[in-house]
């Protein structure tokens, strides 16, 4: 559910966008209004999965995320969207990382929990598909507000299932850490509102500064926070293990570029190749079914040859996606330009996400197996928020220019109706405004593809795989903490 959530409003943006009054810049808030709040306070819903029991709180996730769902679908101004997308990501925050320790509890190191979080993958690059095709038939057949109202029912069912079928776990005496969790999260915000304010007025704008200058103080004293707390929402230690460590950088610069392939491409199909709804959806269809297919050959492979391998030629797989999709231009077609990188980026997220998942929670206690899980989904939805308004940055950038270069040739040109269209919107029109957008997409797609090289060098230079990794992922018993 949380990631068809992710996919489905995807395919919604261009739409959100007209009904509302987005501007592309400003549209970014629609996925950061999400995963900000979701990436802010995963370690505190971990933490309390862990200490008030990972059942009841998942389901009180599941049903919160449906009640956002449900107000966000009757949303009648954009603030009223952001709003309800933020309370989304709260109710993710609470019942993603618990579904993940309830995993990790439930199979043991070895070949049944390889081959969980093989199904685990494969689940959500099938939750991805479905969203994909769900959101396009219903902003075609019926209406962008559909791609919420459709959480509602699934989060009562699953609800209903879960507490049916899942058992309690053991709860482990603890606080919370709320000074950690809004520090971290109001840090967040600020650093992204900083970057995508810089997108629309400039770097040397007064907001922009300040936005920036909190988000330095603030996430300062989080940290200080977290080392003087008791018990953190972060528990520092984790970092001190040099494979989980680099494990979570790789996570962070792979969300970066994976938020903002999905942002740009969706614009670019349906606003550039003119795809509908519909046809948005089947073209990202593939994307879904190699993550799936490649998940589930490296759980399988992982035992023989360690998550190393996978972790490096994933991300250059992904990388050189990247670098392809840098080359589309208006004059692009989808089976030319965008289908290969998008499979071979696929590939490598493939490749990645069982590597990545099994190499942060190997060798964490039973007891803090919440907070490891919820760290590695942190780290993916606070990249992929941090890369998105990079790339959001670059892109606004990148547009402006392409625009004052196209100006010129637009007022030699244009018609009387493409003239007062300019004068009242302040647009360049098309094939005009295809042309700034693109130039826009392709340089942001220049800045993603350098984030996975980033991925790529910390897979290669600080990963490195124990004897006691690779017996875990045999089956072969090693206490936690040793190896």
């Amino acid at each position: 559910m949380v990631v068809l959530d992710i996919t489905i409003v995807n395919i919604a943006l261009p739409h959100i966008q007209t009904a509302l009054g987005f501007s592309t810049e400003s549209l970014a808030w629609v996925v950061n209004a999400y995963t900000l709040t979701f990436g802010g306070l995963l370690l505190l819903g971990g933490r309390a999965g862990d200490i008030l029991g990972r059942k009841r709180v998942f389901i009180t996730g599941v049903l919160l995320f449906g009640l956002a769902s449900l107000l966000g679908g009757f949303a009648q101004t954009s603030g009223q969207l952001l709003a309800a997308r933020a309370l989304q990501g709260v109710g993710g925050a609470i019942a993603s990382p618990t579904a993940l320790a309830l995993i990790t509890t439930t199979f043991g190191e070895g070949p049944a929990r390889n081959r969980a979080f093989g199904v685990f993958a494969a689940v959500s690059a099938g939750g991805g598909a479905i969203g994909l095709l769900a959101g396009g038939m219903l902003v075609e057949w019926l209406d962008w507000r559909w791609v919420l109202f459709v959480n509602v029912p699934i989060a009562l069912l699953i609800a209903a299932l879960a507490s049916r079928v899942i058992r309690e776990s053991e709860r482990h005496p603890g606080h919370f850490d709320l000074a950690g969790a809004l520090t971290s999260t109001l840090g967040m915000v600020s650093l992204v509102y900083g970057f995508i304010r810089a997108a629309q007025d400039g770097w040397r704008d007064p907001l922009t500064l300040v936005s920036f200058a909190a988000a330095i103080v603030l996430l300062s004293t989080f940290v200080l926070v977290e080392r003087r707390s008791r018990q953190p929402i972060t528990p520092l230690h984790m970092f001190a293990d040099r494979n989980r460590a680099g494990t979570y950088g790789i996570m962070l610069f792979l969300a970066c570029a994976i938020f903002g392939m999905f942002f740009f491409l969706t614009l670019f199909v349906q606003n550039v190749l003119g795809f509908s709804p519909i046809q948005a959806g089947l073209a990202f269809l593939p994307v879904s079914v190699v993550i799936a297919i490649a998940a589930g050959t490296t759980a399988r492979l992982l035992p023989r040859f360690g998550p190393k391998p996978f972790m490096v030629v994933g991300a250059l797989c992904a990388a050189a996606g990247l670098a392809w999709l840098t080359l589309t231009d208006i004059h692009s077609t989808y089976l030319g330009s965008v289908l290969g990188p998008m499979l071979l980026f696929a590939l490598g997220m493939g490749m990645q996400f069982v590597s990545l998942t099994l190499m942060a929670l190997s060798n964490v206690p039973e007891r803090e197996s919440g907070a490891a899980s919820g760290l590695l989904n942190t780290t993916q939805q606070v990249g992929g928020s941090l890369g998105l308004s990079v790339l959001v940055t670059v892109f606004g950038t990148a547009s402006r220019n392409e625009a004052v270069q196209q100006v010129p040739e637009f007022l030699a040109t244009a018609g009387p109706v493409q003239l007062a269209l300019f004068r009242r919107t302040g647009r360049l029109p098309d094939p005009w405004g295809d042309e700034v957008l693109t130039a826009g997409v392709s340089a942001a797609f220049v800045v993603a593809a350098l984030f996975t090289l980033v991925a790529a060098a910390i897979a290669l230079f600080v990963i490195q795989v124990r004897t006691s990794d690779i017996e875990r992922l045999k089956g072969n018993h090693v206490p936690a903490g040793r190896g």
